[in-house]
């Protein structure tokens, strides 16, 4: 088994405190947490599936979005932030030990700013910074599909085995938002993967193969309780 060595920048870093790095399922959101594994009509009913048998499968029966979910491991907020205006501008403050957490930067001539967020951005200056086995790099990315965050976190990717020092890292905060952001919130998700080369190719169907195809992929997946992929064709990551 790999092993990720998370190496501390701040001295306030400890293995018990709230913001130690961890895998990533355990930071599951609360409306994950919260969602039927089978879609309800309006009144709170089951609804039959594609073929009117049995139970209509949702998102959270999905593994292919677990997954964005549960890879890697997650940084989270050492400590409380609050987003405050000031002037017309929004500002950021955290308690004085933690004062180089999260620092304002100008906006990025050139860069294109996500609608609906403000233009002058944010930094983080990752408390943490992972060091990786040789031929592995490591993905920095917003948490995948942590809707409920009020920022989104510029990606990047560092070769982990050679450098084990994060820098700053910008994020972009949502237009107007205000408020308190408690400690332990993730921040950034990191994805190890190993280096390798790859090339393409294209291939193309006629439309009776890709008919052909589709009904193939039907009889196997559109069982009356769905759950086909996870049984037969899913494999578990492991992140310790």
């Amino acid at each position: 088994m790999n092993k990720i060595i998370f190496h501390s920048n701040k001295t306030y870093n400890n293995k018990e405190g709230k913001d130690a790095p961890s895998p990533s399922a355990k930071h599951l959101p609360k409306w994950w947490h919260d969602a039927d594994v089978y879609v309800k009509d309006s009144a709170g009913n089951p609804v039959a599936n594609w073929n009117g048998e049995g139970r209509m499968p949702g998102f959270k029966a999905c593994p292919a979005i677990l997954d964005t979910f549960t890879t890697g491991y997650m940084l989270l907020t050492p400590c409380d932030i609050e987003f405050y205006e000031k002037n017309g501008r929004i500002k950021a403050r955290v308690p004085l030990e933690f004062d180089d957490f999260v620092g304002e930067r100008p906006s990025m001539d050139g860069f294109s700013s996500p609608h609906g967020y403000e233009k002058n951005h944010f930094h983080w200056y990752a408390n943490w910074a992972p060091e990786l086995p040789e031929g592995y790099s490591c993905l920095y990315v917003q948490p995948i599909n942590h809707f409920e965050l009020p920022w989104i976190t510029v990606g990047g990717i560092i070769d982990s085995d050679k450098v084990t020092n994060s820098g700053l890292i910008p994020f972009f905060l949502k237009t107007g938002f205000t408020g308190v952001v408690p400690a332990g919130t993730p921040y950034l998700q990191l994805v190890p993967f190993k280096r390798e080369d790859w090339e393409s190719e294209m291939v193309f169907h006629t439309s009776v193969e890709i008919m052909r195809n589709h009904k193939a992929v039907a009889d196997t997946f559109r069982t009356p309780e769905g759950g086909v992929y996870k049984k037969k064709f899913w494999s578990r990551r492991k992140y310790k």
